[in-house]
């Protein structure tokens, strides 16, 4: 039992190393200088930089513009980040909600349909998208990164699934009570459903924050670049002998890391509960 014990900690640690390592080597690498990085590749030791390089992402202004820095940046992350998963959650308890309790005609052909769209990711109705966005005249504007990617199935689905396990007895109590729909869903599913929306919370607020093929065709404009977008533009800058900031697209790296850890670690608790929680 003891050697079972000794090998299921020493697989669980090689994986953590295995997945921590790529972080630690970027931050340690982010504390060199741009010169040392393009000469020798990854670091293993930390540099005396570290100061410099952070202050210099977030406070510096950089970019063709020289307009905007790493704040900006974060500002806008946090605004694709929050406006997914919020944007995500509400219109899919909506669409849950009328499936289950309003049992229209065809309610599960439309629920069906709306599953369906799970065949059908961005990258496959990328260019209707963009020219639906930009006949709108939504480029560049925080509801073109936002509204067209806001529906999601994923969501309906789990939110379906919870509202089919909510019982009965719960509904026709609050008919007794004079309860009308809004009323039912907005006191009492809402309630409910906190450890459930709580882990959608995650899985949208990661989904928006890594987002990096939309914005880069819905923001020309430096001033809506996000992190993820900026990390990618630091790397492009290559004019003549100038050495592509490496060490700043590592520290920006970093940086773009932290939000969604913090999420997580917040909220983690509920977020295996609303995943695995059976008993209403």
């Amino acid at each position: 039992m003891n050697r079972l014990k000794l090998s299921d900690h020493l697989i669980l640690i090689l994986g953590v190393l295995f997945m921590v390592s790529p972080v630690v080597l970027a931050f340690i690498t982010s504390t060199h200088d741009a010169l040392t990085i393009f000469r020798s590749g990854l670091q293993f030791t930390p540099g005396d930089q570290m100061v410099e390089n952070y202050r210099k992402v977030m406070f510096e202004a950089g970019g063709f513009t020289k307009q905007v820095d790493g704040w900006v940046m974060l500002q806008n992350s946090l605004i694709l980040g929050l406006g997914f998963a919020i944007g995500k959650i509400v219109i899919s308890m909506l669409a849950a909600y009328a499936i289950v309790y309003f049992r229209f005609p065809l309610g599960s052909l439309c629920f069906w349909i709306i599953f369906s769209t799970l065949l059908l990711p961005l990258e496959v109705r990328i260019l209707p998208s963009y020219e639906i966005v930009q006949s709108l005249g939504m480029v560049n504007t925080y509801s073109g990164l936002i509204v067209p990617l806001i529906a999601s199935a994923t969501a309906t689905f789990f939110f379906r699934q919870f509202y089919m396990s909510v019982p009965d007895e719960l509904l026709e109590a609050a008919r007794i009570d004079g309860a009308g729909p809004w009323k039912f869903f907005i006191d009492i599913l809402v309630p409910l459903s906190k450890t459930m929306i709580a882990a959608i919370f995650i899985i949208m607020f990661v989904f928006g924050w890594n987002q990096y093929l939309w914005p880069t065709l819905i923001t020309t404009d430096e001033s809506f670049f996000t992190l993820v977008r900026g990390i990618r533009q630091i790397l492009q800058v290559w004019v003549g002998s100038q050495i592509p900031d490496y060490q700043e697209a590592m520290a920006l790296a970093i940086i773009a890391m932290l939000p969604p850890v913090i999420v997580v670690v917040i909220f983690q608790s509920w977020f295996i509960k609303g995943l695995v929680e059976s008993d209403k």
